[in-house]
């Protein structure tokens, strides 16, 4: 089985983006060891919605891991993650840039402690730069790293994305730091990764900003449309809607076909995706009429037929039952010794020559559930050990 088994990762981290991160590399295989602060991570509590007392938020991002808790500000707390660190390969952080620092345990103290080992900082603004101190949140990156400028209805307000994506994507950016990292520890050693929420918004514009480079105008919210392409965007249906995808000339002449207007094709109006875009409004008059004939299954199903892009617009209840969506796993279980079976989002990385999915899940640990365990195998007394539990329950 392909895994990161024999990896250790000291994870600090708490809310999402850093959680996010060591999630992954516990699914593939390490022993992620997630050293929680007396009271433990925030989201613990964040809710409702919660499971027999378990927040959902909590769950969706820490299975595979196990929990010690650690009052690092005292003389044993301190000496604990010493000794996890010289263990360690990676240690993941998400405190606000210096918090580390003022704990005892920046970069060049880690360093010494270990020569070979990887820290990986995700903040909402990075370690360097005027906003460096400032507190990040997903929303205030997504305000600033340009998503809500273009993001909603034409004329609307700004609007946010409905999942956290500058948390996501930063523990995303943060893991493919840390495995460039792994990669090239044998050559350079110790290394130090800072990944930022804005940063990682900002690096997704791709062609919004290469369109905003190239003309000077402002990028504004277009709503389900594709400043680039036409038809590429939302329809209404008899019965609701679905997206279409018309990316070149050849799916808009098998798209014409299928649609019952062959005389489209060489439109001049119509028959270059430039002049499609062009004359967006005039094209979607046309299509818009024609689509609410027929429902979004009738549609989707003849344009799936024709091998042009469209799909329906899911329900959350709707794609937990596509066929597709359990076909490649993307729901696994988990069994909680308290809530029960619970469903859990799968991994969407395959590796088709093994068998990447048939681990059975760890649940997410319960606070300080394997306290005394690491605690032992770190050549703690039992003495030491009941004290720093006696320690972290008086916080």
């Amino acid at each position: 089985m392909t895994d990161l088994a024999g990896l250790t990762i000291v994870d600090l981290t708490r809310i999402l983006s850093g959680p996010f991160c060591t999630m992954y590399f516990a699914d593939m295989g390490a022993e992620v060891i997630k050293v929680e602060p007396p009271g433990g991570d925030d989201t613990r509590r964040w809710g409702p919605p919660f499971v027999k007392g378990e927040s959902a938020y909590y769950l969706s991002v820490n299975r595979n891991k196990r929990s010690v808790v650690l009052d690092i500000k005292t003389p044993l707390g301190k000496e604990a993650l010493k000794r996890l660190i010289r263990r360690a390969d990676v240690v993941v952080e998400n405190f606000r840039p210096g918090t580390l620092e003022r704990l005892g345990f920046g970069f060049e103290v880690l360093r010494r402690i270990n020569p070979q080992i990887i820290l990986a900082s995700i903040s909402g603004f990075g370690q360097t730069g005027p906003y460096r101190d400032d507190p990040g949140y997903d929303l205030i990156a997504q305000g600033m790293g340009g998503i809500m400028s273009v993001t909603g209805q034409p004329g609307g307000p700004p609007t946010k994305v409905g999942f956290s994506v500058a948390d996501i994507g930063a523990g995303m950016w943060a893991i493919i730091g840390i495995l460039t990292a792994l990669l090239n520890r044998e050559k350079v050693g110790a290394q130090w990764i800072d990944v930022s929420l804005l940063d990682a918004v900002v690096s997704w514009q791709t062609y919004v900003a290469a369109n905003f480079f190239a003309t000077g105008e402002e990028p504004a919210p277009a709503g389900n449309v594709h400043p680039n392409i036409a038809p590429y965007q939302s329809f209404a249906s008899k019965d609701g809607y679905f997206n279409l995808a018309v990316g070149n000339d050849e799916l808009w002449r098998r798209f014409c076909e299928a649609v019952g207007r062959p005389e489209w094709i060489e439109d001049p109006r119509f028959c270059t995706n430039s002049r499609r875009v062009q004359n967006r409004q005039e094209l979607v008059e046309l299509l818009q009429p024609l689509f609410q004939s027929r429902t979004t299954a009738e549609w989707v199903g003849l344009f799936r037929s024709r091998r042009i892009p469209a799909g329906p617009i899911y329900r959350f209840s709707e794609l937990y039952a596509d066929p597709q969506v359990l076909a490649r796993k993307m729901i696994r279980m988990f069994h909680h010794k308290k809530i029960g079976e619970f469903r859990t989002i799968g991994i969407p990385i395959h590796f088709l020559h093994q068998d990447g999915h048939g681990r059975e899940i760890a649940p997410p640990p319960a606070l300080g559930e394997h306290s005394r365990q690491i605690l032992r195998g770190l050549g703690f007394s039992e003495r030491d050990i009941e004290q720093m539990i006696a320690e972290s329950a008086r916080k």
